[in-house]
């Protein structure tokens, strides 16, 4: 009888099916039953000024051959192949497609991102790119890269943070219509033929110190969740993925109040949304270090609607900061600290200042 109970325990463990591909692992539910299921990574990843060397109607000043990092070919194409390296392991853990969709931040223009996505490393993904210029003052963009064999673009957005999220800030007087600072993208497609809408955001930054910079974060927040909820509004069961550098960690006002983003899945309404990286923040883990601590400002949040336990249907399985040791300094004062381009005026050659973070998304194969 014990052979028999051992046989049949054995045989009851259905491998994961990786997204379209012939590799295999074992992806686990809470309950710890295993499932037969397809694994699609979503990631997001601030490639950290990622400037051409050609002169721009931007400021760029500090990115052209004879600006203060002299920037030349040979630095460019050398900070395009260690993107594309890092692109090149996200989500490889459990995919052995790597990321189907990633957001991505600080990107000059949709040129850069045509030069990445044709790197070696990269380029059998035959990536295409979702992006809008934006009128933020450094010339930086966010933007999607995704692959088309495993999502299908329905629509895309640009969103400005205009006056009526402004009202509170010091430049809610400026004549512009909108802050000069990056747009919220807002893509929507079909992912293992659900359909997903991805909103992409790289906030305002803490130039000036955390508390005075603020206002303008809370403000972004409210520009964002005004996107969800008019999805939701449209779809009371949108499936909604929130990503970005949000230059804020958790549990700040802008995401833990302004967005509703909780930290337990399980206490998550229909109307809000769950921050997969709260608790992994608490444990001490982040994304960049700011000011000589982790920091966790690469978020990714979810809608109720992809925390749902029905293996019929999209969902989410796990989190992931990609912590790759290519990715780290490996001696010195900032030692297991992330290998950035650029530090005190010197060209490092690294690769950038924060960590890709992703979700791995599963749905029942058939």
């Amino acid at each position: 009888m014990l052979k028999i109970n051992k046989f049949i325990t054995i045989a009851a463990v259905i491998v994961v099916a990786l997204s379209c591909s012939l590799n295999k692992s074992t992806a686990k539910q809470d309950n710890t039953q295993s499932i037969n299921a397809n694994v699609s990574c979503v990631a997001f990843y601030n490639l950290e000024n990622l400037f051409d060397t050609i002169d721009q109607p931007n400021r760029d000043e500090e990115y052209l051959p004879n600006g203060a990092n002299k920037w030349n070919t040979r630095k460019y194409t050398s900070k395009l192949r260690h993107m594309a390296q890092a692109i090149s392991v996200i989500g490889k853990t459990h995919s052995s497609v790597g990321a189907v969709i990633l957001g991505v931040s600080e990107v000059e223009n949709r040129g850069v991102l045509e030069d990445l996505v044709k790197e070696p490393a990269i380029a059998d993904r035959h990536y295409e790119i979702v992006h809008y210029d934006s009128p933020d003052r450094r010339g930086v963009d966010v933007g999607l890269l995704y692959n088309p064999r495993y999502f299908t673009v329905s629509s895309s957005k640009s969103f400005f943070l205009g006056k009526q999220f402004l009202n509170e800030t010091q430049y809610s007087d400026a004549p512009d219509s909108t802050f000069l600072t990056r747009d919220q993208l807002l893509v929507s497609g079909y992912l293992q033929n659900e359909k997903i809408h991805i909103i992409v955001n790289h906030w305002p930054s803490r130039t000036g110190g955390e508390k005075q910079s603020e206002p303008l974060r809370i403000a972004a927040a409210k520009l964002t969740r005004s996107i969800v909820d008019s999805l939701l509004k449209t779809d009371s069961q949108a499936r909604i993925i929130v990503m970005g550098d949000l230059n804020d960690d958790p549990f700040n006002e802008s995401c833990s109040k302004i967005m509703n983003a909780k930290k337990d899945k399980n206490e998550v309404a229909p109307d809000q949304l769950y921050n997969v990286f709260w608790k992994t923040h608490e444990s001490g883990t982040g994304s960049l270090v700011y000011n000589n601590r982790w920091n966790l400002f690469d978020q990714i949040m979810l809608s109720h609607q992809l925390l749902g336990s029905d293996n019929d249907k999209l969902r989410f399985w796990k989190s992931e900061i990609v912590r790759e040791d290519f990715l780290f300094q490996q001696e010195g004062a900032y030692k297991g600290t992330p290998l950035r381009t650029h530090a005190g005026g010197a060209w490092l050659d690294g690769y950038s200042d924060h960590l890709p973070t992703l979700v791995y998304l599963i749905k029942q194969k058939k």
